[in-house]
């Protein structure tokens, strides 16, 4: 009896298919994955740039360039010639020359008006310093010392009111009580000075003079609000740029932070920075902080700008 042969098996010659949507959904994660992690900071980013820019053109920046006519040389005193021709020479010769340290503080003040609303940003001061005080939360996300997008626009702006005049520049970096613990900022006494050096450098890019400028970090030890509270540590983050009418002032802001520092007789008679007449001192005093108790006094107060403020 003749065996019965057994139907052969199709073979399936597309049984590849399988494997290959396999390979292909997980190439599609992948790539999923992989743009999910890849947002660009535009912060790191534009810091990069002007680093790279500023190096390749260092060659051309130290080549002065060939003026064409007069050179105006660079002084505390703005250019008045427009407002002069407006108003006459009369009434200009009553005023006086301009204080640097006033100009400068109105000039903030109609700059961020709208921060000011806010209380994100306050200016005040006396007839020797100014103090322009940012909230950190402007600048910088939460312990970090890069600087974020909207930072990029402040310190431009603050830039621009500053790099006229030679002034010292002394910028302040506070943070709260709450304690950090990285590999780059193992305490907030590095966060704070280092979120201060970011501040110094985004001004140097703009055109402020590197030589008028300081950077220093006091951590958590001079808070202006409670830090047992969410507002009060929120207000404690901050970056304090402090314009002083000359070197020694700034020196004395140094020691003990403009939170404490006091306007003594020995740095009033030390002038402007270049040093007005004893004349023109009177009258900026007056201009500047006219609410504040004569040269003698030990407590000269402080002209607030922004409501609800902090005294120093």
């Amino acid at each position: 009896m003749a065996r019965r042969r057994r139907p052969e098996e199709h073979a399936n010659h597309e049984r590849w298919l399988v494997s290959y949507a396999d390979f292909i959904t997980l190439l599609f994660a992948f790539f999923v994955v992989m743009y999910s992690i890849s947002s660009i900071n535009e912060g790191k980013y534009k810091v990069l740039s002007d680093s790279m820019v500023g190096a390749f053109n260092q060659p051309d920046r130290s080549i002065k360039a060939i003026p064409i006519g007069d050179e105006r040389p660079r002084t505390t005193e703005p250019d008045r010639s427009l407002t002069d021709d407006i108003e006459g020479s009369d009434s200009s010769s009553e005023r006086g020359p301009a204080d640097p340290l006033e100009t400068i503080a109105n000039d903030v003040r109609d700059a961020f008006g709208d921060l000011m609303k806010t209380e994100q940003l306050t200016v005040r001061g006396n007839e020797l310093w100014v103090e322009i005080t940012l909230n950190s939360s402007l600048l910088f996300p939460s312990g970090d010392a890069i600087p974020n997008d909207a930072a990029f626009s402040i310190i431009e702006k603050v830039a621009k009111i500053l790099a006229p005049y030679e002034n010292p520049v002394h910028v302040e970096g506070f943070t709260d009580n709450l304690p950090i613990r990285t590999a780059q900022f193992p305490t907030n006494w590095e966060l704070s000075a280092a979120r201060a050096a970011s501040i110094v450098r985004m001004m140097a890019m703009e055109g402020v003079a590197p030589g008028r400028m300081a950077a220093v970090g006091y951590g958590e030890f001079q808070p202006v609000a409670d830090n047992a509270t969410a507002d009060g540590r929120a207000r404690n983050r901050r970056v304090v740029l402090v314009v002083s009418r000359n070197l020694d002032v700034r020196r004395s802001v140094s020691g003990s932070g403009s939170g404490k520092a006091q306007p003594d007789a020995a740095l009033k008679r030390a002038g402007t920075q270049p040093a007005n007449t004893q004349d023109a001192r009177a009258s900026i005093g007056e201009a500047v902080n006219p609410s504040s108790p004569p040269p003698g006094g030990a407590n000269l107060g402080a002209v607030q700008a922004a409501p609800g403020g902090n005294q120093p």
